[in-house]
């Protein structure tokens, strides 16, 4: 149970809720857990991607109920079912939505607590003609909405796919999807390459270094806990001042700890010189998280130079500095072929928040990286991804006023703020050396926020 229901369901937190008119918020499932119930699989002009990555994954499927008749009642599967999975690749026409409407509506109100509708589609750029893109961008639409409408913890998203994506390029994102590991995420829309990307496995990071700034508490330390549970060997960094909790993380996950400023001008080069005095020479980073992040929060007629050179500093600028000297194959310890670059931006970063200028400048920068980034590294096989969370419950949210963070957990579809766990083990699907399909993405960990998603 996360922070935020324990809150809830205490006795004051019901008092509270109780006058207020709150509804009690669903309990979400999270882990590596899959539906309890049947996963549905409905696939337009017999297209196999959806069915055979699912097969790849070991997920047995049943036959959609389909709404022929289109009366005001809905037909029902009679039961609950634990998902439903849309493989839409093969529509084009305006007319073929309805059958789209027609596998859906039975559905929503079947789908189990926590339940999941994935739908897999090909985006604009990958079909041709007016009509065929314009529906392209129609299914973003059906599938946010579609994400608003779903009750007791069910989510929507969905994957678009390039011509040429196999089952083996789709696996970790669609096992990411049904599993309990995207629990919130929620009404999103992200892409998915062709790319020759090997078998999902577990653990899927063993034997690989991976480095975490920020590491010593809140979604740090639950990154590191995440990736060391996936197999990963974490170097955890964190500035001096935070050293017992940056300790403490990385004797949890069996890492190692690296006290650093990342601000720091040779802070890329400390990073690959610990990698290679703790490793060995030939040891390289498979993947580096930059989740470290300051706030420094004044409404803009109020921000002073040093307000906005610090954030701008530590969330963006130290980015940059860092992957210079790690994307250098000369440096020892530096970034692996094929390794992944994670960053995190933020929902202020994408939809702005009053009195947060420097830090969504610094955050829409970090998504302006991303894609900027990406194919520049893409012939080296390196991804280049970033999460973007809403509200997460940490100790930093739980110094709002009470009416205040209230409000902002409420604001998503999911009617709660999100955990730690939530934004790493998204992290987590863009290291796994099966994503190597999934790149220049930004994918919000928000909930569905209800403005600004």
């Amino acid at each position: 149970m996360g922070v935020l229901e324990k809150v809830f369901y205490s006795r004051p937190g019901q008092a509270v809720a109780t006058r207020a008119g709150l509804p009690e918020p669903p309990v979400l499932r999270r882990g590596t857990t899959w539906p309890q119930h049947q996963v549905v699989l409905a696939a337009h002009g017999g297209s196999r991607l959806a069915a055979d990555t699912l097969a790849l994954l070991g997920v047995a499927t049943g036959e959609p109920v389909v709404d022929d008749a289109g009366g005001d009642h809905a037909p029902g599967y009679g039961g609950r079912i634990g998902a439903l999975v849309v493989d839409a690749t093969g529509i084009r026409e305006i007319a073929e939505l309805e059958w789209l409407r027609a596998v859906l509506r039975p559905a929503v109100r079947s789908l189990e607590p926590s339940g999941r509708v994935v739908l897999i589609a090909r985006g604009p750029a990958d079909v041709a003609g007016l009509e065929a893109r314009a529906v392209a961008q129609a299914l973003d639409g059906i599938d946010r909405t579609v994400g608003k409408e779903l009750r007791k913890g069910a989510t929507a998203n969905l994957v678009q796919v390039g011509q040429d994506v196999t089952p083996a390029a789709l696996a970790s994102t669609l096992g990411f999807l049904l599993q309990g590991r995207s629990a919130f995420v929620d009404g999103q829309t992200w892409q998915v390459a062709a790319a020759d990307a090997p078998a999902t496995s577990e653990p899927p990071l063993a034997g690989r270094v991976v480095a975490v700034t920020g590491a010593a508490r809140g979604i740090g330390a639950a990154i590191a806990t995440v990736l060391g549970r996936d197999g990963a060997t974490v170097v955890a960094v964190d500035v001096p001042a935070a050293g017992e909790g940056l300790t403490a993380t990385a004797n949890r996950v069996g890492g190692s700890a690296l006290q650093l400023d990342i601000t720091a001008p040779d802070a890329g080069e400390r990073i690959a010189a610990h990698v290679a005095s703790r490793y060995g020479g030939d040891a390289r980073l498979y993947g580096i998280v930059h989740n470290a992040g300051i706030t420094r929060d004044k409404l803009l007629a109020n921000t002073d130079a040093g307000r906005w050179q610090a954030v701008l500093s530590v969330n963006l600028a130290a980015q940059l500095r860092i992957n210079d000297v790690l994307l250098d194959p000369a440096v020892a310890g530096g970034l692996a072929e094929g390794g992944r670059i994670v960053g995190v931006s933020s929902t202020s970063g994408l939809a702005g928040n009053r009195g947060q200028t420097n830090y969504a400048a610094s955050k829409a920068g970090v998504a302006g990286l991303v894609r900027a980034l990406a194919p520049v590294v893409a012939g080296r096989g390196i991804t280049v991804n970033a999460v973007a969370p809403g509200f997460i419950e940490t100790d930093m949210t739980a110094r709002i006023p009470f009416v205040q963070r209230e409000v902002f957990r409420r604001t998503n579809s999911l009617g709660q703020g999100g955990q730690p766990i939530d934004v790493a083990e998204a992290i987590g699907y863009f290291l796994d050396p099966a994503s190597a399909g999934v790149t220049g993405q930004v994918l919000r960990v928000c909930g569905q926020n209800l403005v600004g998603a």
